[in-house]
């Protein structure tokens, strides 16, 4: 199983360069993936934009969106911005999409918050086809670049509902459980995301993804809480059973881990609630 890392982008006092040098040392390291999860209305850094330039500084490491909220986003101008990261980057970018729950973002931009579940399914349709090349209509021509990878990078879905999981077998190439520290919880997902792919007869299987919070060090896993607190805040009581799910010690992280393997992920993204570099070494040690 592959282990990934995120990138500290939606941590607060987390800067530009600090993110370029985490994601440098990252490419150094024997890490699957680069990790970025997407907000409109909190002090975080720009998915698409970040994950650009960390394609400039790696040559390595996979990147990420865990995930993007696509109904957040024009749906053309989507498809050419993702398509350029895939080339530039050598065809290292796995695109993960959700509808998202915030509805202050969806208000920021003036998009419809009630209809997200309808546009994500028209989205993927819609950057499928730029990506194959097709044209926008009859009176609107192809929509470049050609991504590195034939087809468009490697999609995944997240979500929670089982509506939301059931479109992994119509439209993605596997699902992430984004932000599910229990593996018996990430289990039903995969069991849910697994029987759709079966269901419209598609063969293999897709590619699943979990996700954890980790801080590791003294009084890391303190400031990771305040953090997951903020970032998590419209959930209510449920920001703080998060905050309290940070793995904090090595072994706990290490057998996490091996649990999220044992029910039948093929990666694992850790995502730091602080944001210093030397949580990149930290982890690094517990993965080797």
């Amino acid at each position: 199983m592959n282990v990934g890392i995120g990138l500290p982008a939606t941590i607060p006092g987390a800067t530009g360069p600090l993110l370029l040098n985490w994601a440098e040392r990252v490419d150094a390291s024997s890490f699957s993936s680069l990790g970025i999860t997407d907000r409109v209305v909190y002090s975080n850094y720009e998915a698409l934009i970040t994950l650009a330039a960390a394609a400039a500084v790696t040559s390595r490491v996979r990147l990420m969106s865990n995930v993007l909220l696509a109904p957040l986003r024009e749906t053309t101008m989507l498809a050419k911005q993702v398509a350029t990261i895939d080339a530039l980057s050598g065809g290292r970018l796995t695109l993960g999409l959700g509808i998202g729950g915030r509805e202050d973002d969806f208000q920021a931009v003036s998009a419809p918050f009630d209809k997200r579940g309808r546009k994500i399914e028209r989205q993927i349709e819609t950057l499928k086809s730029v990506w194959s090349g097709q044209p926008l209509s009859n009176d609107v021509g192809p929509v470049g670049p050609a991504p590195a990878r034939l087809g468009g990078p490697p999609l995944l879905l997240g979500g929670y509902s089982p509506v939301a999981i059931q479109r992994v077998g119509r439209c993605a190439d596997g699902f992430i459980s984004a932000g599910v520290p229990d593996p018996e919880k990430a289990r039903q997902m995969f069991d849910i995301a697994e029987n759709s792919w079966r269901s419209e007869g598609r063969e293999g299987k897709p590619r699943l993804v979990a996700s954890l919070h980790y801080a590791l060090g003294p009084k890391a896993a303190e400031r990771g809480a305040d953090y997951i607190r903020d970032y998590y805040s419209f959930f209510g009581e449920v920001a703080e059973n998060l905050a309290q799910a940070i793995l904090s010690s090595p072994q706990s992280l290490n057998e996490l881990i091996m649990r999220f393997e044992d029910i039948g992920a093929d990666e694992v993204i850790c995502l730091p609630t602080v944001a210093e570099l030397e949580q990149v070494d930290r982890l690094s040690e517990v993965i080797s």
